[in-house]
């Protein structure tokens, strides 16, 4: 595990190789310790590799060391995980670009990393209307009060409220940065965030001392996404950062929901545009705790289902699987069913594959679909 950790990072200061790619170097060769000592000619077998990718790649590694490198960049930073290491958030896995470094500065929750615990993301636009200011407080302090944890990415507006009003109810926050997590951005929630990592956590892909950059920011919005369950846009134009971490997590398959404006207000124009595409509008306090369905957590590590159920003849493998797999994780979980998540985590399957899955199961009368992204046997 220290091995395949050290090889994480050093394939990470490779030029040209980001998360996608290293996520497909991983999977096609089982560890990354493997695919370091990869020929040219094997390295291209991974799709996204060519000849001239390959022949840098041989050519740069040869000035790395992955155990010294892994050495001295502990010393500077103390605090970071990659996905070879047990406490790596397990919701990150999911999703194709998971970062291969992630630093974090604060309270670590292991019901977090290990996607037990319900976490939500409240994005929007950084110079909010009133009416985006009242609604990102009145849902955040619901939501806190139901158990959520509440993400976002410590901007100015939306962000800076959400993460402030969760702290004044008692709440726990997590950030992800734009910049390192020793570095405060921006500077004028310095306060919020001292407070913030006295009992929540700060999340980055940079290493200590990067500041920020206008590049980042986009990037580290699917991080947001890929943490959470579902992502609500609160006050957003049509070009805001906000439809960014929306869209991201349509494609890691999470719920969004948006917050309905005015026609004639730009700021909402952005939340429209996500409704008329399929985003769910909040439509009040109780009605996204709702549709939320206070997505239920686990009483205890999932068993052998002690409910009768038997398969139905002349499934598919995959179909088959995925029933077996929500039959046997429904005692553990109140009410008897089953986040899409933790359906993807315990099946082995592609988010994808699962989703593609669910929806014949549900076409075929076997499952039944619940708000939350949760299913249960029909």
């Amino acid at each position: 595990m220290i091995k395949e950790r050290a090889f994480w990072l050093a394939w990470s200061q490779i030029n040209g190789i980001g998360p996608v790619l290293l996520k497909r170097l991983q999977t096609h060769f089982k560890s990354l310790v493997a695919a370091w000592e990869a020929s040219s000619a094997d390295l291209m077998e991974v799709e996204g590799f060519g000849y001239q990718t390959a022949e840098m790649v041989v050519a740069e590694r040869r000035a790395i060391q992955p155990e010294q490198l892994l050495n001295q960049h502990e010393q500077e930073n103390p605090n970071f995980w990659t996905p070879a290491d047990p406490d790596y958030p397990r919701l990150l896995l999911e999703i194709p670009d998971p970062p291969p470094v992630l630093y974090y500065q604060g309270k670590v929750e292991e019901r977090e990393l290990n996607g037990l615990a319900p976490m939500i993301a409240i994005v929007g636009t950084r110079s909010p209307s009133p009416y985006g200011r009242q609604w990102t407080r009145r849902l955040t302090i619901a939501l806190v009060e139901q158990g959520f944890t509440i993400v976002s990415g410590l901007a100015e507006g939306i962000d800076t409220e959400a993460h402030r009003s969760c702290l004044e109810a008692g709440g726990r926050t997590i950030a992800v940065l734009g910049c390192a997590v020793n570095v405060v951005y921006p500077w004028s929630n310095r306060s919020l965030y001292q407070q913030l990592v006295q009992t929540g956590l700060a999340l980055s892909e940079h290493p200590a001392g990067t500041q920020p950059n206008r590049t980042f920011f986009p990037r580290r919005n699917r991080i947001i996404a890929g943490l959470c369950r579902a992502v609500l846009v609160m006050e957003a134009p049509e070009k805001s950062g906000g439809l960014i971490t929306a869209y991201y997590a349509n494609e890691y398959g999470r719920d969004v929901y948006a917050l309905p404006g005015r026609l004639d207000d730009y700021k909402s124009l952005g939340c429209l545009k996500l409704i008329d595409q399929g985003a769910r509008p909040i439509r009040g306090t109780d009605h996204l705790l709702e549709l939320l369905g206070t997505i239920p957590q686990f009483k205890e590590p999932p068993g052998v289902s002690t409910q009768q159920f038997s398969l139905p003849l002349n499934l598919s493998s995959d179909l088959a699987h995925i029933l077996q797999v929500l039959t046997d994780l429904a005692p553990s979980l109140d009410g008897e069913a089953v986040p899409f998540d933790l359906l993807v985590q315990h099946s082995g399957l592609p988010a994808g594959s699962v989703s593609s899955a669910l929806t014949q199961l549900e076409m075929e009368e076997l499952i039944t679909s619940l708000p939350g992204m949760r299913y249960q046997r029909s």
